[in-house]
């Protein structure tokens, strides 16, 4: 089915429910919150679909995208329980902020992509990688990162102010 391998399949069911963790976070939160449930179901997602990349993917740049996942994942993780035992929670904050919502970003990248590009089945909506629909869709996800990384940004800098007064 969608001309999918074995394997594609456990890629693709593996760092399907990273999807709407990030959206419920996103939607109850303003970001993706590590240290709670969707943010562990959001974790082992992204680790299963990006380390899986590796065994799927055709096209080099989608390598490189898994790598900058797991280096994502990775440091906006750690750097929580790092921040607050070297005494810098509020600057650590952003980078996990930013490292999270970037990796989101890199998730959604290549899953509309391959929607686009495999459905319906047999006439998918888009054949060609410069295909206007595709590169729309894809600067319109440009477009998100930006103007919800600001959002968050902004938003962490009201908090910061709030605690300091």
């Amino acid at each position: 089915m969608f001309g999918i391998s074995p394997l594609g399949w456990v890629h693709t069911l593996g760092s399907l429910p990273a999807i709407p963790a990030a959206f419920y976070m996103f939607a109850r939160h303003g970001r993706i919150v590590p240290r709670s449930r969707p943010g562990a179901v959001y974790f082992a997602s992204m680790l299963i679909g990006a380390s899986t990349v590796f065994l799927v993917a055709h096209q080099p740049v989608s390598q490189v995208i898994g790598a900058v996942t797991i280096l994502l994942l990775l440091a906006g993780y750690g750097i929580g329980g790092i921040g607050r035992s070297w005494g810098v929670g509020r600057p650590a904050r952003y980078v996990e902020t930013v490292c999270l919502s970037v990796s989101a970003f890199l998730l959604m990248v290549p899953t509309v992509s391959e929607i686009l590009r495999r459905v319906p089945e047999g006439h998918p909506l888009v054949t060609d990688l410069k295909s206007p629909l595709l590169l729309g869709a894809q600067g319109g996800l440009a477009i998100l990162l930006v103007a919800g990384l600001t959002a968050q940004i902004i938003h962490l800098a009201r908090q910061g102010r709030t605690v300091a007064k």
